[in-house]
């Protein structure tokens, strides 16, 4: 398992600044999980919010469908009769609820429950926590594997 977890993150199709995925706890054929630093010397943070930082939303929502949408994809994408050798991924609707700031520093847990997969289309609920614990966020994800080939 740990391997198929090694090969997924580096299957990934981001590079920094622009990945927020650290580390996956388990991807299984209903769900990921996986982890994430938002280190305070993050690109973002001297915007957003000048002297009180905060992670923004967008990004909450990025680092949640890069673990809990695309490492679930690019699993369920080498299962039998499913065929997308190096898939990329396109985010087609996001729904997020925002309950608590994130600050700079915090490791974040995502969790994602696969709500269906079919013809290449994949929908999944997801939940941020903090590292305490607390939900951070939670919403509804879709996107769509694109053959990098085409």
């Amino acid at each position: 398992m740990k391997d198929e977890l090694q090969e997924i993150l580096n299957r990934l199709p981001y590079r920094e600044p622009f990945r927020f995925v650290d580390e996956l706890d388990y991807v299984s054929d209903t769900g990921a999980s996986g982890r994430y630093t938002f280190r305070p010397e993050s690109w973002f943070y001297p915007g957003h919010f000048p002297g009180s930082p905060v992670t923004p939303g967008v990004l909450l929502t990025e680092c949640c469908a890069q673990i809990g949408l695309v490492c679930l994809g690019i699993h369920l994408s080498g299962l039998p009769g499913n065929s997308a050798a190096a898939p990329g991924f396109a985010l087609s609707d996001s729904r997020m609820e925002f309950l608590l700031p994130v600050s700079p520093g915090e490791t974040v847990r995502v969790v994602s429950e696969k709500l269906y997969f079919r013809f290449g289309k994949l929908r999944c609920d997801v939940r941020l926590f903090l590292t305490d614990g607390r939900l951070a966020c939670k919403g509804r994800l879709s996107g769509m594997l694109i053959n990098s080939a085409a």
